[in-house]
């Protein structure tokens, strides 16, 4: 465990750090929830704040004053164990309370708290922090992406700012690493913090596998729109093609055919597609369909983690073929802390690596991401296996 010194000066680098992130937004963008996937700036704000209070400075602070009775109903967000909440899609009615009182709310946990550390940590409460700053860094992710989408559904496709470059360029042939079959060792293994979805390790056989040294780049996902991928049912699962039915989908989300090319929106703006740069924002029924398309697959999550040291990161999440399922020992924590993770082990798929906008300290071989298969808001892309 870290020291008291170094988990405060995390904690208030994260606290800092969250804020930072809102600064170029105007104060109407802090409350926008085009999607019920998509949560309000200022409900993120105010959630990180709702976790600390309610976990740690409510019961464990001596003569804590909670900042205001209602908090806990507007900021909860599935904790069942911790009573009622605002139900997910009525985030965005929330005009009040307003942006200034919830940063007020932010600087007087973050004070409050920072005031029962100076004291030292108590050792019940250690991993409790811990998970509390690791759980305001995960929806710093979630801030980026929620700020992408609300963005970029305002007609007028404004930037958030010039300096976030969001599309790096990959190296330009592909080749594939062939990786022996046997048994091999996944899961977490070291000492710094990890969530409970990576333990506990344990071994697994493959078979021989290739796996690309590189993501999908755009370029190549556009030969299968003009192949008419979008409109073949023979390289979609039944799910994936009534999706793109049902929903019209055509593209990557966010982009843009005008004057004959193909754009997107960006953080810096509607840019020209880099046909370099990895594909972006596909969901997994895409992911899925364009490896069929190619004569290809998925890597499962173990193939990923096992081959990750020979092939280049993308700056993107990759879907993987493996459905989000316990290790095998795995068990929840009692109380409301098991919730964390364990309830949604069902319908979803897990994704590897990290994205552009990942934190630092989440950016870990063994790091299980985890969405439904037709999400796509998130910075995912693909990496082919055969």
């Amino acid at each position: 465990m870290i020291s008291t010194q170094n988990m405060v000066s995390l904690f208030l680098e994260t606290r800092q750090r969250t804020e930072a992130l809102c600064k170029p937004l105007e104060i109407e963008d802090y409350v926008v929830q085009p999607i019920i996937d998509v949560s309000p700036p200022k409900w993120h704000l105010g959630h990180t704040t709702w976790f600390f209070e309610e976990f740690i400075l409510k019961h464990h602070k001596p003569g804590y004053q909670l900042f205001h009775e209602d908090f806990a109903y507007v900021f909860n967000s599935y904790y069942e164990t911790l009573g009622k909440r605002v139900i997910r899609s009525d985030r965005g009615n929330l005009s009040r309370p307003g942006v200034a009182k919830v940063y007020d709310y932010r600087h007087y946990v973050t004070n409050e708290l920072k005031e029962f550390l100076s004291n030292g940590i108590p050792s019940e409460l250690e991993e409790v922090l811990l998970i509390g700053i690791h759980h305001e860094k995960q929806h710093q992710e979630l801030l980026m992406t929620d700020i992408k989408y609300i963005l970029g559904n305002n007609p007028l496709l404004p930037k958030y700012n010039d300096n976030f470059g969001e599309h790096p360029s990959l190296p330009q042939e592909q080749e594939w690493v062939f990786m022996e079959e046997g048994v091999y060792e996944v899961g977490y293994s070291g000492t710094d913090f990890c969530y409970d979805n990576e333990l506990g390790r344990h071994k697994v056989y493959l078979q021989d596998f290739q796996i690309s040294n590189r993501e999908v780049t755009n370029g190549e996902y556009i030969e299968f729109i003009e192949a008419g991928g979008y409109q073949d049912f023979n390289h979609w699962h039944a799910d994936g093609w009534e999706w793109v039915k049902q929903e019209n989908i055509t593209q990557p989300m966010y982009w843009h055919k005008i004057d004959g090319k193909w754009h997107y929106y960006s953080l810096q703006g509607l840019q020209e597609v880099d046909a370099t740069a990895p594909v972006c924002h596909v969901s997994h029924y895409e992911a899925f369909a364009y490896a069929q398309w190619k004569g290809c697959r998925l890597p499962t999550e173990f193939e990923w983690e096992v081959s990750q040291n020979h092939f280049t990161p993308g700056n993107r999440w990759e879907w993987t073929e493996s459905a989000y399922l316990p290790y095998p020992g795995y068990q929840k924590a009692p109380g409301a802390i098991g919730e964390y993770n364990g309830k949604f082990m069902v319908n979803q798929k897990v994704l590897r690596g990290y994205s552009v906008v990942s934190p630092p300290h989440h950016i870990r071989p063994t790091y299980r991401n985890f969405f439904q298969p037709n999400l796509r808001w998130q910075y995912t892309g693909i990496r082919l296996a055969k």
